[in-house]
């Protein structure tokens, strides 16, 4: 007597456990994995930024009980010419920081995943600025820096008078580059990653197609590095809107508020001018912007639907 086979209808399956080609089942994790990050995310980000927003429609100067406004700290900061600066600044230097991160980043993270001589010490050379808090690399390039006793100060047919916190311009460039320094080695550890979870069969099936390196890489590693690409881009736009301690002790702002990013001219009106509802307004102001950019970026790449790139899965 024969037994009919009857296919198995994949929809009517359960979504959390799925097969791979050889029969073994994957159960996907459910939510109570992660309960605890989201309860942490709670208590920590939501609840403030809730009371945040409750208080950008108070006036309070940080003593006593807040006294509620309407909305006069938004109009005030709608007609304030500083607070439009900001936000331009803040996207401007985001925007630099991910044109000249992610190129450096993806490269020398995909270099860092190879096996090439020595890779390992120069990697970890390359890697000390991770273990540096950001105000320390700040103090430090604000030594290094200094017009009168700097590296610029010796060499002025380079620098010019020396002085790169003089103009705007070469001050953003200041703040790009130490930005560069100090970041673009955690982006490389997030591309080297990636780099290494790429399946080495498709190099091998580039190899015997005759494929080179340049054919290879944007053929096989940009795109299996797209995952990774995006999870980067999206640290980097709310880590250069949230920027601070840099700007603080690099250019306190100036010359005059020509590098007054959001961030520093929320801390401006709230321990310098304590005025708490307005910052909190500013500060609301930069989580919305964030996270629209942010789900922009997840919309437009599809990165919400996100699969795994790894075979059989």
């Amino acid at each position: 007597m024969t037994t009919l086979a009857t296919d198995i209808n994949p929809l009517a399956t359960d979504k959390r456990n799925r097969r791979h080609p050889g029969g073994s089942s994957v159960v996907r994790p459910g939510f109570v994995w992660a309960a605890p990050a989201a309860i942490f995310f709670g208590l920590f980000a939501i609840v403030p930024l809730v009371f945040v927003a409750i208080l950008s429609f108070t006036s309070w100067n940080g003593l006593g009980t807040p006294q509620f406004n309407g909305v006069q700290n938004w109009v005030d900061l709608a007609h304030d010419p500083v607070m439009i600066q900001s936000l331009y600044l803040s996207v401007l230097l985001t925007f630099l920081g991910v044109v000249i991160q992610t190129p450096m980043s993806i490269l020398l993270g995909v270099w860092a995943a190879g096996h090439q001589r020595n890779r390992a010490i120069l990697s970890a050379v390359y890697f000390v600025p991770l273990l540096l808090s950001s105000a320390a690399i700040a103090v430090l390039w604000r030594g290094l820096l200094d017009p009168n006793f700097g590296i610029p100060s010796q060499y002025r047919w380079l620098f010019g008078n020396g002085n790169l916190f003089g103009s705007q311009r070469s001050a953003i460039a200041v703040l790009v580059f130490v930005g560069a320094w100090q970041f673009t080695p955690f982006h490389t550890l997030i591309y080297q990653g990636g780099a290494r979870s790429i399946p080495p069969v498709l190099y091998q099936a580039a190899l015997v197609d005759g494929a080179g390196t340049v054919r290879t890489f944007f053929s096989i590693t940009l795109p299996q590095l797209r995952n990774s690409m995006i999870t980067s881009v999206i640290l980097m736009i709310v880590g250069g809107l949230t920027a601070f301690d840099t700007v603080l002790i690099l250019t306190a702002g100036g010359p005059g508020t020509s590098t007054t990013i959001s961030a520093y001219y929320m801390y401006q009106k709230a321990f310098q001018s304590f005025s708490f509802g307005t910052a909190s307004a500013i500060g609301l102001v930069l989580a919305l912007v964030a996270t629209a950019i942010s789900l922009v970026v997840v919309r437009a790449t599809g990165y919400d639907k996100m699969r795994s790139t790894q075979e059989g899965l």
